[in-house]
């Protein structure tokens, strides 16, 4: 079974800048794959590559078999995209809000039925999704757009630092609904995080980056063993201070 994401030598710069550098991994169905790196050191780069966003310079990737250079058209009806600060229509509910976005997805009835009603469930903001989103806090309204997210069980979905800016109870929903969706849908996450325990509690494998290439790769215990470290935030600092 081919990888739901399959990354070959991944190349952008911006002028002189070398942004993402010859960048190479996969990620299986089902599996949360995490980039840690400080800011610009290329993770939001990748992320906008293969959300179509930006062209690369050079190299490809296939998201369920589809090239992000040769068929992004094809690539988009198959990912769901939520940037750092992504946010919701404020003059709607929050059950409006799922409706609309499933309206866009989905032109059978029952399916946008369906699938607003699978939103409802992941976001758990039961009563509150009959309030307008001008009401909602920080964490309520992540959790919303995670929820819109994921609920079009998409082949794979990117996130951009999912849990910035929220208390520590948010963040702790919202790296289990991302754990709960890849077990139960089968969707591939890759996630970009300045929080190293988030990729230690909530990713399968990660990749420790700084200007534009990978410093090591492997799953959380493995970059522990790599750098002899007790920590993620250890082995990440060893790893970029030593490059």
């Amino acid at each position: 079974m081919n990888p739901a994401l399959d990354v070959r030598e991944l190349a952008k710069s911006y002028g002189q800048k070398q942004a993402v550098n010859g960048v190479s991994f996969q990620i299986p169905a089902g599996q949360i794959f995490g980039l840690m790196g400080m800011n610009g050191a290329g993770k939001t780069t990748i992320l906008r590559m293969l959300a179509t966003l930006l062209k690369p310079d050079s190299g490809d990737a296939l998201i369920d078999g589809n090239s992000i250079v040769k068929n992004p058209e094809k690539v988009r009806a198959c990912i769901s995209y939520l940037p750092d600060e992504a946010g919701a229509y404020r003059s709607m509910t929050g059950k409006n809000y799922l409706k609309f976005i499933a309206g866009l997805y989905f032109r059978d009835e029952a399916e946008q039925k369906d699938c607003a009603a699978l939103g409802e469930e992941i976001c758990g903001l039961g009563e509150a999704l009959e309030r307008k989103i001008n009401t909602y806090s920080r964490g309520m309204t992540r959790k919303l757009v995670l929820a819109r997210t994921v609920m079009t069980k998409p082949k794979l979905a990117i996130l951009d630092e999912p849990t910035s800016g929220l208390d520590v109870l948010n963040s702790l929903d919202i790296r289990k609904t991302i754990r709960n969706c890849a077990n139960e849908y089968g969707t591939a996450f890759l996630l970009s995080s300045h929080h190293m325990q988030e990729v230690s509690t909530t990713a399968d494998r990660g990749a420790i980056m700084k200007d534009g290439v990978f410093l090591a790769e492997g799953t959380p215990q493995e970059l522990l063993d790599m750098y002899q470290a007790k920590t993620l935030e250890e082995a990440f600092e060893k790893a970029v201070r030593s490059a």
